[in-house]
């Protein structure tokens, strides 16, 4: 019976998914519509079509070569062969899970490599944004699995041994850990995380630190780390962020931002980042999160070491790894809820973070400045409702324009 559910879910999933492609690219137009008018011009918004429509098209590869892929794993008791194939190895509480998902880690890493390739030095690189060479593409690949096998294995062992031996409080244990990991990622992802990735640097002394400095003494914002990163080795597009709590939070700047934009662009950018620490959302979105993992936890100790659900993958031995993937999968569409939720007050922040950009007189620079951010980057500025519904954590470029000129 569960077979039959998760393949109908992945299914759903995924035709879904191609739907709501298909109502972006019905939206595709050859001449501008007219809310564009005055942001792309002619040539830039056929070069932001062709863009569009390379991207929706690979996307239905990636996606259907993905979709086979689990299909297979599901018909073919894929995942249970793998299961019983290790127990000839291990059967170590701990050593096996850790065996069973680093082998699928990999797997998917090798199969995702060609397309990241792909997207990078062919997609990326037709339209004028790839920066990265093969090394960098290469290093960015094994940096981030050795992270994933290290952080991820550290986090499971602890978790599998939490089950192994507190089953009846696991989920209130296993909570706690994940909670307590997010919360330090949190505060020092930028300082302990992005360096394997990213040289950051201090913003140098000059005129764009000093406005910034005012700025902050305006917005009673005390603030001492102010970096730039080198986002310009791997793409042309540019960005900026906030990160950390507390005492621990720094501003991110990309040097692709600084270089596109004017100065008072740039402080409309960093007040916007500003608004969002001074609205509390990265608090709220992290105690969101939490309270989300421990509704997912709890739900997920009814799963783990079930006969029927191992049985479905394929084994006729109930396993704590097998629980979970099959969990993983009948909890997905959940999780496309509270996705949306996410997705809808993560749209309200940013409405309320620019509205705190536009209190300082900043929101016509601040238009100025997402224009160029978005029409550099080809962005599609005229997506489906039903997309941006679903799936966009950000409002539409014309979406914050129009709020902002209200709020004006």
């Amino acid at each position: 019976m569960y077979i039959y559910i998760i393949i109908f879910i992945v299914s759903l999933n995924f035709c879904w998914e191609q739907y709501l492609s298909y109502l972006n690219r019905k939206r595709m137009t050859a001449s501008i519509p007219d809310e564009l008018s005055g942001i792309y011009d002619e040539n830039l918004y056929t070069k932001q079509q062709a863009y569009q429509k390379e991207n929706s098209q690979f996307g239905l590869l990636t996606s259907g070569f993905s979709f086979t892929v689990i299909l297979v794993m599901l018909l073919c008791s894929g995942f249970g062969f793998l299961d019983e194939s290790l127990r000839q190895i291990t059967e170590n509480f701990i050593g096996l899970p850790l065996l069973y998902f680093g082998i699928l880690l990999l797997t998917s890493q090798i199969i995702e490599f060609p397309f990241g390739w792909y997207d990078t030095f062919v997609i990326e690189e037709k339209f004028g944004f790839n920066k990265s060479t093969p090394i960098i593409f290469i290093g960015d690949a094994l940096k981030s699995l050795l992270l994933s096998l290290i952080l991820g294995g550290l986090i499971l062992s602890v978790i599998i041994y939490i089950y192994e031996y507190t089953s009846e409080w696991f989920w209130l244990l296993a909570w706690g850990i994940i909670t307590l990991f997010s919360v330090v990622m949190s505060m020092f992802y930028s300082e302990w995380i992005v360096p394997f990735f990213n040289k950051q640097t201090p913003l140098q002394e000059g005129g764009l630190r000093q406005e910034i400095k005012d700025f902050a003494r305006k917005a009673d914002f005390e603030l001492t780390d102010i970096y730039v990163i080198d986002g310009s080795k791997r793409s042309t597009k540019a960005n900026a962020y906030f990160s950390g709590l507390g005492k621990k939070k720094r501003i991110v700047l990309y040097d692709t931002l600084i270089e596109e934009l004017e100065t008072k662009e740039i402080i409309a950018v960093l007040a916007h980042e500003v608004g969002h620490y001074k609205k509390k959302h990265t608090l709220h979105s992290l105690l969101i999160s939490i309270v989300n993992t421990g509704i997912t936890c709890y739900i997920l100790s009814f799963f783990l070491n079930n006969p029927a659900l191992s049985e479905a993958l394929g084994s006729d031995l109930p396993s704590f790894h097998l629980g979970l993937i099959g969990f993983s999968f009948l909890y997905s569409p959940i999780s496309e809820l509270t996705g949306l939720l996410f997705n809808y007050i993560s749209r309200k922040n940013e409405y309320e973070a620019d509205a705190y950009a536009s209190s300082f007189g900043l929101a016509e620079a601040l238009i100025s400045g997402l224009k160029k951010i978005s029409v550099k980057s080809l962005s599609n500025l005229n997506p489906h409702p039903w997309v941006v519904f679903w799936g966009y954590s950000h409002p539409t470029l014309l979406q914050r324009i129009k709020q902002l000129k209200e709020n004006n």
